[in-house]
């Protein structure tokens, strides 16, 4: 089972698109996903229609029961949703003090069954706070999506520089799985220097595939499901699909990776 971050303290970075559109490509590639919802504006959930998870996650971030109990099938194929609510705000208070606070869900993902999903997406929430440490610490690997705009840099550089901490004190072995240049718009020349940008700074840490700006992305969370159900031949759907291959092909997964899909760097800062 791999362990996948989706992380950036920016807002409007994309981040919980790409998630749950991720997790859908992956689905369609015949991978099981886990789909687990940090962030407690809960958009995930939101986004497949569970707008009251009640206090699940928090119960479990505190050791009252388990992530296996909290998981629900959604519509899409192949992906299952351990969904947030606003009760998450809490966990900072219920945590404090606490002997391995940043270690909780490192603890949970490795009771959930090993053989049940083939991926675990974890969508982050727009801080460095402790969710966003507690996912790290149990990830094996953080994806960054990052808007294709100049002032998105600066918190690129803020977001590695914890990832560099976290390494070095709570998880050794996370790993860049990529940066992913995200609403990249194709006729504007600001949002391709930006990628050039990204590319010159981070090599082969970025992507090959950008996410570009597609009005069915911000359309399809109303219809709670993913681009790939909501707009299958869209501009959004072909991106997200390709990110799915990239990132199986970088993992090595040569199965999956070659699967058809239309079926309706500083030394610590290694890729997966």
């Amino acid at each position: 089972m791999r362990t996948l971050a989706i992380a950036n303290q920016k807002g409007g970075s994309a981040k919980t698109t790409t998630a749950v559109n991720l997790a859908a490509a992956l689905g369609e590639r015949g991978c099981r996903v886990l789909l687990l919802d940090l962030d407690p504006q809960a958009s995930a959930s939101q986004w497949y229609g569970i707008t009251n998870a009640g206090r699940g996650l928090l119960d479990v971030l505190v050791d009252h029961g388990t992530l296996e109990a909290l998981v629900q099938p959604t519509a899409a194929q192949g992906v299952d949703l351990v969904p947030a609510s606003t009760w998450l705000v809490g966990v900072e208070k219920a945590l404090a003090g606490e002997t391995g606070a940043e270690t909780r869900l490192r603890r949970h993902l490795e009771a959930l069954p090993a053989d049940r999903w083939a991926y675990v997406v974890v969508d982050c929430p727009p801080t460095l706070g402790l969710l966003t440490v507690n996912a790290l610490a149990a990830v094996q690997a953080v994806l960054v999506p990052v808007e294709a705009h100049v002032m998105a840099l600066q918190g690129l550089a803020q977001l590695l520089q914890t990832v560099d901490v976290v390494q070095a004190r709570l998880n050794p072995a996370l790993a860049i799985a990529g940066i992913l240049a995200c609403r990249v718009h194709a006729r504007t020349r600001h949002a391709q220097e930006v990628v050039e940008e990204l590319r010159r700074r981070f090599g082969p840490l970025v992507y090959q595939v950008v996410i570009r700006d597609n009005v069915r992305l911000a359309e399809c969370p109303s219809f709670g499901c993913p681009i790939t159900h909501y707009a299958p031949r869209s501009p959004g759907a072909e991106d997200y699909r390709a990110l799915a291959a990239e990132l199986l092909q970088r993992q090595g997964d040569v199965t999956h990776a070659q699967a058809p899909h239309d079926r309706h760097q500083s030394p610590r800062r290694r890729r997966s």
